[in-house]
């Protein structure tokens, strides 16, 4: 699939937002058309307003671009997202969604729905094990963050986190660095550290930004934090220490002394970082650093971290691979071209395949990219529908005419067999006469059949020996429940019966014998009746009995309730 002609990044950080918009070259390239940044208020008091902040710069930024419903890729800082770096043994790939998921449950400190999360697969340089970085963050503060980003008349494409952009910055400008390389990104709030070699990343996030040098010259001038964020851009710098002679100003060289101090400690941080990276992660020391950030651009930051460190240190180009449009002020997008790694790394994210693809879409995004995904096969479905429906009606109207035509035709025909019509009806109704008036003598014959029938199944189930039948007894039930509301009690079959159904009742004496169960031989008896397609046992009758054989007869009284399945008509006298 092309790449888009039109990229739009943007960066959302706690003091700066920076947007972008960048192109696909001829060659299928980057080319940086056009950037913007905005400041919000620095004061940590009024970071209930940020989201509101941000709306309102995004509206101007918007609106003085002209980017309205542009699709858009914007990254959260890292202090929103919880990252944590997991190694796994190598398995299938079918099982590697289903050990990550219980990862995901086991390391993020939130219930699992309650957070939007992503992982990404990366090489450990251990063919035996598996790297994951998984990455997760609150819903409701991503849908904060994304309601601020499309109240802007913006469209949500992707959702990225900083040092992972800048990861991808890194791998695209500088594939030729050997070794193991270190970004120190120092924002407002926190510091990203990014370790990078051949086969491997590890990021991690250190709460020391900017905003705490700021706090600190705060509290040291007894001022508010703006004024002192004024003073530290304005006559901030790291002191170099040692024998460098210090500012005439003595407030300057207050403030140059807080600045190395809170960079000394942010150092240590540093250096434990790199021991745990080394320790814990198996990791190389870092051959050289790169310095990305806002903060970065106070005076003498490259020299305190070469001091510190003894490697080389630069500034972070993000565009050592980007063209950069002729309308732009190139000395301009020099000296920020430090603070524009996020904005490349997300723009790399709709031209190709980048190192790290994660995407922390909010659910309400991800439903309408998939109804986007699946709008043009609904539509082409509601155009094979509204075809298939033209084409029967077509057939239905064209069968009409048809229809038509030969009802025409065939009228006459019909006029002349009406007459027919109605002498055959006449002749039914005669037969239906005939029938009824048959069908008593009908079913009296049928009956008498059917009796001889009953008596000779009954006959071929008796034993031989031991039990012998003395008497019948036959009843009608009475009619069934839906009988008695569709037809009078006296109607059925043969004169004065009811159809209800047949109780034949069989009356018995059976011998003692030596069997250890003498009354077995009339359950035998029982058992054999039970298997007559012709009439069931009614065991549960209370006229079903057999008398217990004792010492003082040697004949025993049984009966056996029997309902025919074909009930049959009996004389109103035996009901």
């Amino acid at each position: 699939m092309a790449a888009p002609t039109r990229i739009l990044s943007l960066s959302l950080g706690n003091q700066t937002i920076g947007l972008a918009e960048f192109k696909t070259g001829q060659n299928g390239g980057l080319v940086l058309a056009s950037h913007q940044t905005r400041e919000l208020l620095a004061d940590p008091a009024a970071d209930s307003t940020r989201l509101a902040q941000a709306k309102l710069v995004l509206d101007e930024m918007v609106q003085g671009a002209g980017l309205k419903k542009a699709k858009i890729n914007y990254a959260v800082s890292a202090q929103s997202v919880f990252t944590r770096f997991v190694k796994l043994p190598s398995v299938g790939e079918e099982q590697v969604d289903q050990i990550v998921t219980f990862e995901a449950q086991q390391n993020v400190p939130y219930p699992i729905d309650e957070v939007v999360w992503d992982y990404q697969l990366v090489d450990s340089g251990d063919p035996s094990q598996v790297e994951v970085v998984i990455v997760a963050i609150k819903s409701d503060l991503l849908d904060d963050i994304n309601a601020a980003v499309e109240d802007a008349n913006l469209q949500t494409t992707i959702v990225d986190v900083a040092p992972m952009a800048l990861y991808n910055a890194y791998r695209y400008n500088y594939a030729d660095v050997d070794g193991c390389s270190l970004i120190i990104d120092i924002g407002a709030r926190t510091t990203n550290l990014i370790f990078i070699e051949s086969h491997k990343v590890f990021s991690r996030s250190i709460p020391n930004g900017g905003a705490a040098i700021t706090q600190a010259i705060a509290r040291d001038f007894n001022e508010p934090f703006g004024a002192s964020e004024e003073r530290k851009k304005r006559d901030g710098f790291v002191s170099l220490g040692g024998a460098y002679a210090e500012p005439e100003d003595p407030d300057v060289a207050r403030v140059s002394k807080m600045i190395r101090n809170s960079m000394t400690r942010l150092h240590a941080e540093i250096a434990r970082s790199i021991s745990f990276y080394r320790a814990q992660q198996g990791g190389a020391q870092p051959q050289r650093v790169y310095l990305s950030g806002g903060s970065v651009t106070l005076p003498y930051m490259r020299e305190f971290f070469h001091e510190k460190f003894q490697l080389p240190v630069e500034f972070f180009n993000p565009l050592r691979n980007v063209t950069v449009g002729s309308g732009l002020n190139l000395e301009e997008i020099g000296r920020n071209a430090h603070r524009m790694g996020e904005l490349v790394g997300l723009a790399l994210r709709g031209t190709s395949n980048c190192p790290m693809e994660l995407n922390l879409r909010p659910v309400r995004v991800v439903k309408r990219h998939q109804l986007a995904e699946r709008r043009p096969y609904i539509i082409l479905a509601g155009v094979c529908t509204l075809l298939a429906l033209a084409g029967w009606w077509l057939y239905f109207d064209r069968a009409a005419a048809v229809t038509n035509q030969v009802s025409e035709r065939l009228s006459p025909q019909v006029d002349s067999l009406k007459s027919f019509e109605k002498r055959m009806n006449d002749a039914r109704a005669d037969i239906k006469a005939q029938q009824e008036t048959a069908a008593p003598l009908l079913t009296a014959v049928e009956e008498r059949s059917y009796w001889v029938k009953v008596i000779g199944d009954i006959n071929a189930r008796l034993p031989k020996d031991l039990i012998w039948v003395t008497s019948f007894d036959a009843r009608n039930l009475g009619p069934a429940k839906e009988d008695t509301e569709a037809k009078p009690a006296t109607g059925g079959k043969g004169k004065g019966g009811a159809k209800g159904g047949t109780v034949l009742t069989l009356k018995g004496l059976y011998l003692f014998n030596e069997r250890p169960n003498p009354a077995s031989v009339v359950d035998d008896f029982v058992n054999k009746l039970a298997e007559s397609e012709l009439y069931t046992v009614d065991k549960e009758s209370p006229n079903f009995k057999r008398n217990l054989p004792n010492e003082s007869e040697w004949a025993f009284d049984y009966e056996i309730p029997l309902i025919l399945k074909n009930p049959i008509s009996l004389p109103t006298s035996q009901k």
